[in-house]
């Protein structure tokens, strides 16, 4: 399968599961826990930033950095995940929301009169193949230019509430199935890599990087060379 109809097929899964996926993270009182203590952590370090926030889904990170951001452009390729996002932000007055794909962002999004200081993304790394990671950290370092800061936000693997790993293909991307709301199942790549692995992918285009974890999720920070 090509990076382009993996891509779509993560989009379409995500697009027909909108209503339901920002309840998701209610799951357990621990997940909602690690989700406001990440949260925090992370309005301090996007504190004054001018925020490009990628694959915003329902917008329940948007909230949570726009408090202390000095703008933020939350972004996502669902007009479905978009909708429920603009409703639960309702109020948020410095977030601008736009549909946009995290392959083909708009020209004007971190050109000269738009620039950005920092972008985040939540969730969606773990979907991309590894041509996927490289091809989206290229156009960054193009799009953005030196310096921005990259804040990157996924999941830990839970046993017995994560996905099983279905497969692993020759790149070494790991897939799993996952199913939808009417019970049909689909195969999309999903990864949980270990901090030498994210070290690895992000070492060529990022410099200063740390990683934070908690139970549920991980944070990966880093300056685009």
């Amino acid at each position: 399968m090509n990076k382009d109809a993996v891509a779509a097929d993560v989009a379409s899964y995500y697009a027909r599961n909108a209503e339901r996926y920002h309840t998701l993270v209610e799951q357990s009182e621990e997940r909602s826990e690690d989700l406001m203590e990440a949260g925090e952590q992370l309005a301090i370090l996007l504190s004054g930033h001018r925020v490009l926030e990628l694959a915003c889904g329902t917008g329940v990170w948007t909230e949570m950095i726009a408090q202390s951001a000095e703008s933020v452009v939350a972004t996502d390729i669902n007009e479905e995940m978009l909708e429920v996002a603009r409703e639960l932000g309702e109020g948020l007055d410095n977030v601008q929301w736009r549909q946009a794909d995290v392959f083909d962002l708009p020209a004007d999004l971190g050109n000269e009169t738009n620039k950005f200081t920092a972008v985040f993304m939540a969730g969606l790394w773990a979907h991309f193949t590894r041509d996927q990671q490289d091809l989206f950290l290229a156009q960054l370092k193009k799009r953005l230019g030196k310096d921005v800061l990259l804040v990157l936000v996924d999941d830990e693997y839970i046993e017995g509430e994560s996905a099983t790993i279905a497969r692993t293909d020759a790149q070494g991307t790991t897939w799993q199935i996952v199913e939808d709301e009417d019970g049909s199942r689909h195969e999309l790549p999903k990864s949980y890599p270990t901090d030498s692995a994210l070290r690895k992918r992000l070492g060529n285009a990022g410099k200063e990087i740390k990683i934070a974890r908690w139970e549920f999720y991980w944070v990966l920070t880093c300056r685009l060379k």
